[in-house]
């Protein structure tokens, strides 16, 4: 039946919010690219940037959301918040029950697929939408900029202005100048 609630939902939700988790350890234009797609898709984007801490980031979560909030500024649509706990009791802590990830090439499927599946599993109303960068940023992973960027690499094609300057100030900071 179309407009039908999801499996395990009592009520459409009103609002199209959508969420878009990740470490964003750097935020690059791939991510960025995604925000900006997604928000022309939907009422609202919640961009959700994960502690992560076993991770060891670059950045910490205060820096990373202040650099995705950087580069978000001008949408009015878009929210950036931090989390550390479960994903999918965060989508239900901002009434949210969509998901948005994004899918760089067949080998992040199989793992983006088990993830939407314990998702699901913990969460049943919660769904999972998958977008794909544009094709000249699908290459980009924030772990291959930390990399270049820590070896003396120029990163500005794969990342926002305020990003490559932050990399930039870390880099001299970790070389103790």
């Amino acid at each position: 039946m179309l407009g039908a609630p999801f499996q395990g939902q009592s009520e459409p939700n009103m609002t199209n919010r959508v969420v878009y988790p990740g470490t964003f350890d750097p935020i690059t234009n791939g991510h960025k690219d995604l925000i900006e797609r997604a928000a022309h898709m939907f009422d609202e984007v919640i961009v959700a940037v994960a502690a992560s801490e076993k991770k060891r980031p670059l950045f910490t979560l205060e820096e990373r959301v202040g650099l995705v909030e950087e580069c978000v500024q001008e949408r009015g649509n878009v929210r950036v918040v931090g989390f550390s706990q479960l994903l999918a009791h965060f989508c239900q802590d901002q009434e949210a029950n969509i998901l948005l990830r994004g899918l760089r090439a067949v080998s992040d499927f199989e793992y983006e697929f088990q993830l939407a599946n314990m998702n699901r599993k913990l969460a049943p109303e919660l769904e999972t939408v998958f977008l794909t960068p544009a094709e000249h940023l699908s290459f980009i992973s924030s772990s291959l900029v930390r990399e270049i960027a820590l070896l003396d690499g120029d990163v500005r094609e794969f990342v926002p202005d305020n990003v490559a300057v932050a990399l930039e100030r870390r880099k001299k900071e970790l070389a103790g100048e």
